[in-house]
């Protein structure tokens, strides 16, 4: 008998979720999506599998083991044909995603991965716009195609907007000081002085700067856009582009101390609390008139006395942290609690709505009736909130902003996520329908952007608050967004993808240059995914790289913290000043003395966790590599260990060196470990313990007979001859 056609349909889509039981023999397994719902995925014939690769890696190819890695608790992601029959619902898996090399082993929270694909994607930017390799920023367009390139110069398509430039030169700044890549330094510091040349405004009698919307570049000149030709800000001077015209300037002030950029910051601030802050009622206009920079104006129209979530809660991540990183100056820390205490006071909507308010008449009384937005919610903007009011917590310790925060994370995943494939969603309707659910307002694609919110969001508060639920979240987020998003093929990564992870490549969102989209996002979340995943999670050392004027610097004082983290959390360990090890710092503020100079030096700065269970530090010269431990090897730091020696031993260094002094405790999986790579190394490779390692570790390396402990009185020439005989 044939089944109702109208009970059986047939259909492409991916899930992903949490492996329950594999069972062999009838080539299936079960799997638990992340909010608790059982699915069947039996295995295809043809069937083929790769675990996630980063950009500019190789294809990771796992068809021939993928029955052996699908144990009991991994998460996967699998693609293939849904079978919808009366009897019920099952899924062929044509593909499945690993983002683990084994159980429990993300790839992207490795030590590196971040930082190689800030790398990657930096360059992609920088080819993009600098295909010649001279950072001449007159060369550079809005529009970057999908695959890396200009648009014809007709049109819009002459059009340099300053906030595009800006959030480039963010992105190029931050890939500096994860990776110390010159070009990507020389490029940012090229292009902020651009900006202050062609972009800025200086308008001394109030003692104020303010930016252009763009530049018009043609063959017969250049034509300055004053006022915002953007759609939603037409023929207004609103305050997000003022912020994001800080935004790549601040970053490189990070880096050099450049003091012209300082003075433009303060001067754009003074711009803020001149002309957008509302005196009396608090927070800040959305808009001004670019006559007569009034936010009352009526030729505002719809802008006219606006408040919204951009022009108070953009502040902290544009550029209002990182000027207070690289100052410590308490006006903008002033600033900073200000914003968090306006949108505690005033975005909860509950019960209302579990999503925040976003936009505002002036007396703070909700607008649900602006534009496209209604009274509708942006996922990413509720992400975001939680993420910076947890960072400004670290400098204004008011338990209202945590409290915000943990109420926002624990809300946004049944409401804000797609919780069959991963990822999260754009903009939803902030109230429920008939049936509770907040509808999608216009599809069901999801942009690089808020991705990058909830990635951050829940990184930072599984760090702070040790919350698994939280890193759960972190981590389902940026399994979706590294299978996903990262283009291989051309480079970069797509502006939006549809529900099941396929790229969407129409109008706009096939562009990776645009009024929204440049590299600001994707090198921010390298920045901070890095920091927050080695310091707060997995305790690893974060290294970065600055290049200040001594001079320049108040006090000669260079401030190298990462970010706003709870107090504690963090020190600086190691300090080099033109690759010279220095010692004149201060471990708990995370500051740098300089010696004096007028010239720029290079300074690398390796801020590692406060509490630190095993620190790995290892050195080589080609033929023999030293390692030095110190703390735990146990069963919890054993991925750790394993990575820390496979990384010196690609090396095929001739002796190894094992430095167990300061060890005190070593579990027998990672003498075993030790046992596995002697073997793989070669016959005529040494294996030398060398410190005063702990009796009962010596005695257990001792048994195996593979290992050399040269005596206390043994000079290195004892120890390599009874390494070659071992």
């Amino acid at each position: 008998m044939t089944a109702d056609p109208d009970t059986r349909r047939t259909y492409s889509d991916s899930i992903a979720g949490y492996v329950t039981v594999y069972e062999p023999t009838r080539s299936r397994f079960g799997l638990r999506t992340s909010d608790d719902r059982e699915v069947t995925i039996r295995l295809g014939s043809l069937v083929s599998s790769q675990i996630v690769r980063n950009l500019g890696e190789p294809r990771r190819d796992t068809t021939a083991t993928t029955r052996d890695m699908l144990a009991e608790g991994r998460y996967v992601q699998v693609y293939g044909l849904f079978h919808q029959q009366e009897d019920g619902q099952w899924v062929e898996a044509h593909t499945i995603t690993f983002p683990e090399e084994s159980r429990g082993a993300y790839v992207f929270e490795q030590p590196g991965w971040w930082v190689r694909q800030a790398a990657e994607i930096a360059d992609f930017y920088l080819r993009a716009h600098f295909p010649d390799g001279v950072y001449d920023w007159r060369n550079f367009r809005t529009h970057v195609t999908l695959s890396g390139t200009h648009l014809p110069d007709t049109g819009q398509d002459v059009r340099q907007e300053t906030d595009t430039i800006s959030r480039l030169v963010y992105g190029l700044a931050t890939a500096y000081m994860l990776t110390g890549i010159e070009r990507f330094l020389e490029a940012a510091r090229s292009g902020s002085a651009y900006l202050r040349e062609h972009m800025r405004v200086l308008d001394d009698r109030q003692g104020v700067a303010y930016w252009y919307h763009g530049i018009d570049i043609t063959p017969t000149g250049q034509r300055k856009v004053y006022a915002s030709e953007f759609g939603d800000d037409f023929d207004a001077i609103p305050m997000y582009e003022q912020i994001y015209a800080l935004a790549g300037p601040t970053q490189t002030y990070r880096i050099t101390g450049d003091p012209e950029i300082l003075a433009d910051i303060d001067r754009t601030v003074t711009l803020f609390q001149r002309f957008f802050r509302d005196e009396r009622q608090g927070g800040f206009f959305s808009h001004l008139d670019p006559i007569t920079m009034d936010p009352r104006a009526d030729s505002l129209a719809r802008n006219r006395s606006r408040k919204n979530w951009n022009s108070v809660g953009d502040h902290a991540p544009a550029y209002l942290i990182n000027a207070y990183l690289a100052t410590g100056r308490p006006d903008f820390a002033e600033l900073l609690e200000e914003t968090a205490d306006t949108i505690t006071r005033h975005f909860p909507d509950e019960p209302r709505s579990p999503f925040v308010q976003e936009r505002f008449h002036e007396d703070w009384s909700a607008d649900r009736t602006w534009g496209w937005q209604q009274n509708r919610a942006v996922v990413g903007h509720n992400l975001k909130i939680a993420w910076n009011l947890t960072r400004i917590r670290a400098l204004a310790d008011k338990p209202e902003y945590s409290a915000l925060a943990e109420r926002i994370a624990q809300t946004m995943p049944a409401v804000g996520s797609d919780q069959q494939r991963g990822g999260w969603y754009d903009v939803v309707e902030r109230t429920p329908d008939a049936s509770g659910a907040h509808r999608l307002v216009w599809h069901d694609r999801k942009a690089w952007w808020q991705q990058e919110q909830s990635i951050l969001a829940y990184l930072i508060l599984a760090g702070v608050t040790g919350d698994p639920e939280h890193r759960r979240h972190a981590r389902e987020a940026a399994s979706f967004y590294n299978a996903n998003f990262l283009d291989y093929d051309d480079g970069g990564v797509y502006f939006n993808v549809l529900a099941n992870g396929i790229p969407y490549l129409l109008g706009t969102e096939r562009l990776k240059g645009s009024h929204s989209m440049s590299g600001y996002h994707s090198l921010e979340l390298c920045y901070l995914a890095a920091t927050y995943t080695g310091l707060l999670l997995t305790s690893e050392p974060l290294t970065l790289h600055f290049l200040p004027v001594p001079d320049a610097l108040p006090g000669r004082v260079l401030r190298v913290a990462p970010d706003l983290l709870p107090a504690g959390t963090m020190v600086l360990d190691r300090v080099w000043v033109d690759d010279v090890p220095h010692h004149d710092f201060d471990a708990k503020r995370l500051t740098v003395t300089l010696p004096p100079g007028a010239r720029p030096v290079r300074v690398r700065a390796e801020i590692a966790p406060a509490e630190m269970r095993l620190r790995i530090r290892s050195e080589s010269d080609g033929e023999t590599a030293r390692i030095r431990f110190t703390g735990t090897i146990d069963h919890h730091e054993l991925e750790k260990f394993r990575r820390g020696v496979a990384e010196v031993l690609t090396g095929m260094p001739g002796r190894v060196e094992f430095d167990l002094g300061e060890v005190t405790e070593m579990c027998r999986p990672a003498i075993n470990e030790l046992l596995f790579q002697r073997a793989k190394l070669g016959l005529e490779a040494a294996f030398v313990i060398v410190g005063d390692a702990r009796p009962d570790i010596a005695a257990d390396l001792l048994a195996t007979d593979a290992f050399v402990i040269p005596p206390a009185e043994a000079g290195t020439e004892a120890g390599t001859e009874a390494g070659t005989e071992a």
